[in-house]
């Protein structure tokens, strides 16, 4: 298609603005600029001071607009997720980070502050987003990572060799036996969403991986609960553990966390949005019948 052929690089962002817009993209401008900044390759600064002169559109435009108005995600579109300081490669097969998962990471980076060489694991890493985060934002850290799909792992070796993180493909209920009790952190964004309860967003439904987004389970929280149980496993005593969840489960995460009598200071932690977006807790020293 090149129905923006020949036009201004202004009118054919006003156009395309309308075009998404009308499609139902939640921010319509913010991704036509985008779109017509991945052709072109100039930064989204250098891109907003051409709008007011008169550049052209580039070649190709008008088919990233199609495809973004079919509500193909525009990380599938350009190849690239920004997640905190990192520019991870996405694309079909795996979990796209969002933006709220950046506090999970700072309650990391929050706890092992001052810590001389903390280890770390990501349970479930999708992309590599915390992991790579971690890597990149605590020197000295050792970082591991465990991712399941076969697809998300290639996306994830992409984004963490660069970074030194030990990644590795297996599942997060029982991966690394040979690293039991020596994390200082595990860290998990499981998949969580119940059964039954499909996204509304079509990006997330048709294109998120199904294995990215259900728990298990009538309720979503089979994985959850494993990602707890691996904790208790991996850690060391005294050791943290935080992972993300919905809103709608922060009551139930931190009561299961409770019960098990392996946990300390059980701490549901907000989102910049102020919802309940994650909880924490630390190992206890010894098992309840210990």
């Amino acid at each position: 298609m090149t129905f923006y052929q020949g036009q201004s690089l202004a009118d054919a962002v006003r156009e395309a603005t309308a075009v998404l817009t009308d499609a139902g993209v939640p921010t319509p401008r913010v991704d036509a600029e985008l779109l017509a900044e991945h052709l072109l390759g100039v930064g989204l600064g250098r891109l907003r001071a051409m709008l007011l002169g008169d550049a052209p559109a580039p070649d190709g435009y008008g088919e990233l607009v199609q495809e973004r108005a079919g509500r193909v995600p525009l990380q599938h579109i350009t190849g690239v997720a920004y997640f905190r300081y990192l520019e991870l490669r996405v694309g079909p097969g795996v979990f796209i980070p969002r933006p709220e998962t950046e506090s999970v990471v700072q309650l990391v980076i929050d706890r092992v502050k001052g810590m001389p060489n903390p280890k770390v694991v990501d349970l479930g890493t999708g992309s590599g987003a915390i992991a790579g985060s971690i890597a990149h934002e605590v020197p000295g850290a050792e970082v591991h990572a465990v991712e399941y799909s076969t697809f998300a792992h290639a996306w994830a070796a992409k984004n963490l060799e660069p970074l030194g993180v030990t990644l590795v493909q297996g599942d997060l209920r029982d991966a690394l036996p040979e690293h039991n009790g020596t994390f200082d952190v595990v860290v998990s964004n499981p998949p969580y969403i119940p059964a039954e309860a499909i996204p509304t967003e079509p990006e997330v439904a048709l294109h998120d991986p199904p294995e990215a987004l259900y728990g298990g389970g009538a309720d979503g929280m089979e994985l959850p609960t494993a990602a707890a149980a691996s904790a208790v496993r991996l850690l060391k005593p005294g050791g943290y553990f935080v992972m993300e969840h919905a809103e709608v489960q922060a009551g139930w995460i931190a009561g299961m966390l409770q019960r098990t009598g392996r946990w300390n200071d059980v701490t549901t932690h907000f989102d910049l949005n102020g919802k309940e977006r994650a909880t924490s807790a630390v190992l206890a020293s010894a098992a309840p019948d210990e």
